[in-house]
């Protein structure tokens, strides 16, 4: 079973005391030939697990950088079955670090849940992070998954209610994501620590999987700050814009390098 992958990088880190570091970037884009080198380099520097965007025509959820990132990657022609190339062939070196992809529920909705979901985890797949499908909603979706091993992995925000907190934690699976403040991603200039972090305690006391932070994660700083709270974080719009303009296959691997190193440095420090 793919979530298999995830739990088990989670209880690797558990036993060695270490706090998981998970970027975030747009598949296809700074180029089609970029992602999976550029997948291969994060792990180098340090990633425990990698988010993977699905570029989406319209990313509601995400701040310009990732936006434009989606937009450039679409124009590439970067759809899903890019996507689930580029995880295929990850997947010929490593067999051991998770893939969550990361999107919109409609691409998903178009295949139908369950051939989504082998076809997902037929390419190496662990989970799928689906920005727009409240967990009240989450029925359908979550009962494929689950048959195909496939981790739904939910967010959870300073502003979730009790109630559907409860209903997250009921259904989490791989881990829970924690938007460490309410709105798009990349737009926080400073995390709200004191009432971001208190929440997070809270869902994480309770939670049956690991609890990471994302959202206004730019650098070692930042990350280090939040993973004291959490059990990782998520870096993705400042690594995005690292990456954005990259000219080649190798600038991109060592601008990947470069941002990430630091982050891995100041988690296990």
């Amino acid at each position: 079973m793919s979530v298999d992958r995830i739990d088990a990088c989670f209880a690797r880190l558990r036993a060695a005391g270490r706090k998981a570091l998970i970027p975030f970037v747009t598949a296809g884009d700074p180029s089609l030939e970029a992602t999976v080198p550029v997948l291969h380099a994060l792990v180098d520097a340090g990633a425990d697990v990698l988010e993977l965007g699905v570029p989406f025509s319209d990313p509601m959820a995400d701040g310009p950088t990732i936006q434009r990132s989606s937009e450039r990657a679409l124009a590439r022609g970067a759809g899903l079955r890019y996507v689930l190339q580029a995880v295929s062939e990850f997947r010929q070196r490593d067999s051991t670090t998770p893939v969550v992809l990361m999107g919109y529920l409609n691409p998903v909705e178009i295949h139908g849940y369950a051939a989504f979901a082998a076809a997902a985890v037929g390419a190496g797949v662990d989970g799928v992070l689906l920005v727009d499908l409240p967990p009240e909603e989450a029925g359908e979706a979550q009962q494929a998954f689950d048959a195909a091993g496939l981790a739904l992995v939910l967010l959870a925000s300073p502003t979730t209610s009790e109630a559907r907190a409860e209903k997250l934690l009921s259904l989490a699976r791989g881990y829970l994501y924690y938007v460490s403040f309410a709105g798009v991603t990349g737009a926080s200039e400073r995390l709200d620590s004191a009432a971001a972090s208190a929440r997070l305690q809270g869902l994480r006391a309770r939670a049956q999987v690991p609890v990471v932070a994302g959202f206004g994660i730019k650098d070692a700083a930042s990350a280090a700050a939040m993973a004291e709270q959490a059990d990782g974080v998520v870096v993705g719009s400042a690594l995005v814009a690292a990456l954005a303009d990259a000219p080649s296959v190798e600038v991109a691997v060592q601008r990947a390098r470069a941002f990430l190193a630091p982050l891995r440095q100041a988690l296990d420090g």
